[in-house]
């Protein structure tokens, strides 16, 4: 089975030690994440910590579609933290990725820094009374309009994909992660507005964060309001539709 692996500048020094890791990832049980799709482990190397994500095997046709026609997720998870970094982004340091090959793609992994973040937007969602919220949901407004004149479309702009660090004195940084969908690109103001839909925010929440994007792009609060409403409840619609199809099944 053929390989490629590529490291990043910085940790070329590390080379060995990083596609040991790799090699050992099936009996490394310092877990991240573990979901049904992708798997997250921490490995320690020179007394720093790092992530490997190891993608879902693809399918029949996937396997063939990422060695020939498309870069696989590991590669585009890469390259886009390194083009984030450039852009004054922060994103976990990208370290490493590594493809494996038979016919096609059969395994990929992403390294990364590991990143000791406070918490992300997921708290937001579910605890109303979560200390400073209003603040932190207007910082994340302007997180994302930054993104938004950047030209970055993250496309899985979602809760579970945003770390956040508390800085103190109300100053919070924001972490993208999970970054292989992601494009660069001019956005109107209507793929702006759409780009929130994923965030699952309530009615309190657009209100704060309406304001604060508004404030900073130069529309109207209503205007602000009235789309980003109208994708996010078009979004949740979307999905407990789908969820209640599978439970009727």
């Amino acid at each position: 089975m053929s390989s490629n692996f590529v490291v990043h500048p910085d940790f070329e020094a590390l080379r060995p030690s990083l596609v040991e890791a790799i090699e050992g990832f099936a009996e490394n049980e310092d877990y991240v994440t573990k979901g049904e799709r992708n798997v997250i482990k921490k490995v320690s190397i020179s007394g720093s910590e790092y992530n490997i994500k190891r993608f879902k095997t693809p399918n029949f046709l996937q396997t063939f579609v990422y060695r020939y026609l498309r870069k696989s997720k590991a590669e585009r998870s890469f390259q886009y933290a390194c083009r984030l970094l450039d852009l004054g982004i922060k994103t976990p340091t990208p370290v490493a990725y590594a493809e494996f090959y038979g016919l096609g793609l059969r395994e990929s992994y992403y390294l990364s820094e590991h990143l000791d973040y406070d918490f992300d937007f997921r708290v937001l969602n579910h605890n109303p009374e979560f200390p400073n919220r209003a603040e932190i949901l207007r910082q994340t407004a302007a997180f994302t309009y930054q993104l938004h004149e950047k030209n970055i479309n993250f496309m899985d702009h979602s809760p579970g994909n945003t770390l956040i660090v508390d800085r103190g004195e109300g100053k919070y940084d924001f972490y993208l992660i999970d970054l292989n969908r992601m494009r660069f690109e001019p956005m109107s103001f209507s793929q702006r507005m759409h780009n929130f839909r994923r965030l699952w925010l309530s009615k309190t929440m657009i209100n704060i964060m309406a304001a604060e994007y508004a404030r900073l792009y130069g529309r109207t609060e209503a205007e602000v309001h009235a789309l980003m409403t109208k994708f996010s409840r078009a979004f949740q619609k979307k999905v407990n539709s789908r969820k209640l199809r599978k439970r009727k099944r």
